[in-house]
């Protein structure tokens, strides 16, 4: 009896033996397995770090460009044909503006809706897969709209191939629109001066050729004329045209050296009403007969300080036109008193006077109102550039068949 209670006391131990054995494997087991699902989940977690890192830096690259390139970036779902922008960095302060489609739409030009809107519509139909648009946007409360410029393109569709989602981005680009507006300008200005060149060759071929013409004519038979009346004659001819070819090669000359640059002002001070006084005398004698030319000043002595040259020039050029353009009445010359550094040339004739819409015309290099009457029609087109140059102006106020007054206005040391 005793042996069997040994023999089952060490059947059970060792039964205790194999059971703890095989727990032990277990859970040595469970421990290995364990390890290994915590490696492969800690890789996965670090995958996942490492991939939300590398999103949030796109995101965060993406948003850079955005800002740098100031660009919007949008969408719009076609059932709704809602426009949603998702960013907007069109403003230069980096600022989110939020807005709505129908808003955006209304405040274009009716042109550029009309255009943008079927562009939206091609899109939302599969006609086009994208579009590209350059449109203007007038702001509520302002008048002056900014350019804009979208492009589109369809990135979703239903199974049966009708878009679904439309994404697209806008940029502001009133800079490239100015600068080119800018080149247009320039083109256009550089075909005009082209122009302006071919004319100014033609009008100064066919002004030079009339007086040299008549000198060399009258100097071919000069020698052959013994009576001395007739020579006489010939050669007050001869110094007449004489005397308008060097007055046209002068007024040139003159209008190329101020347009270049060449000649600057020479400021002196004199009495601007004795200077006035000596070119009526110069004047007098060229007066149609039966015409009168005076004086009216506001203050005598009056001294300023400016370029006496091109002042005279401008005064005698106005004269001049006075004197061929009035055949009756009266002549003054005068000037008002000075005001806030200024003062005011005038020359008042009642002789034919200009058109109204020939006003702004007669300051054009060439443009002669009469072709009859003699001159190159470059007095007033020198006046403007002169008194230009000087920091002032010339204008003109008349009326046809009553006379004109041109205004000669200049800066003047007090």
């Amino acid at each position: 009896m005793t042996n069997l209670i040994l023999y089952a006391s060490q059947q059970s131990s060792d039964l205790v033996s194999v059971i703890i054995w095989a727990m032990l494997i277990v859970a040595l087991a469970a421990m290995i397995i364990l390890i290994v699902w915590q490696r492969k989940t800690g890789k996965a977690l670090m995958a996942e770090l490492a991939q939300h890192d590398k999103i949030q830096k796109h995101n965060v690259e993406y948003e850079f460009v955005l800002k740098t390139m100031r660009l919007s970036t949008w969408h719009i779902m076609v059932d709704t044909r809602q426009i949603i922008f998702d960013n907007d960095f069109r403003d230069k302060s980096g600022t989110y503006i939020p807005a709505m489609g129908k808003e955006l739409v209304a405040a274009m030009p009716e042109n550029d809706r009309l255009r943008v809107m079927k562009a939206l519509d091609d899109l939302s139909n599969g006609l086009i897969e994208e579009a590209h648009e350059e449109y203007q946007i007038i702001l509520p409360g302002s008048k002056t709209p900014y350019w804009s410029e979208s492009y589109a393109a369809v990135v979703e569709r239903d199974a049966d191939g009708k878009p679904i989602r439309i994404v697209g981005t806008s940029k502001r680009i009133d800079e490239r629109k100015q600068m080119e507006m800018d080149l247009v300008e320039a083109r256009n200005k550089a075909e005009e001066s082209d122009r302006l060149k071919t004319a100014f060759l033609a009008n100064m071929s066919h002004e030079i050729r009339t007086p040299l013409n008549a000198i060399i004519g009258f100097t071919g038979v000069l020698p052959d004329v013994e009576n001395a009346e007739e020579r006489k004659e010939l050669l007050n001819l001869i110094h007449e045209n004489t005397q308008k070819l060097l007055r046209i090669i002068d007024d040139v000359v003159n209008i190329s050296k101020i347009e270049a640059g060449k000649e600057e002002l020479v400021m002196m001070q004199f009495d601007l009403g004795m200077v006035l006084g000596q070119l009526i005398d110069e004047f007098m004698p060229k007066v149609h007969e039966g015409v009168t030319m005076t004086s009216q000043f506001a203050v005598s002595p009056q001294m300023v300080t400016t370029d006496l040259n091109r002042l005279t020039e401008v005064v005698k050029h106005l004269l001049s036109n006075a004197t061929k353009f009035t055949s009756q009445g009266s002549i003054v010359v005068g000037y008002d008193a000075p005001h806030e550094g200024r003062i005011r040339i005038w020359v008042r004739d009642t002789g034919k006077g200009v058109a109204k819409e020939h006003l702004e015309k007669i300051f054009e290099r060439f443009f002669k109102v009469d072709e009859f009457i003699p001159g190159a029609g470059l007095g007033l087109s020198i006046c403007r550039t002169m008194a230009y140059s000087m920091g002032g102006s010339v204008t003109c106020q008349s009326q046809l068949g009553e006379g004109s007054v041109f205004t000669f206005e200049i800066p003047v040391g007090e």
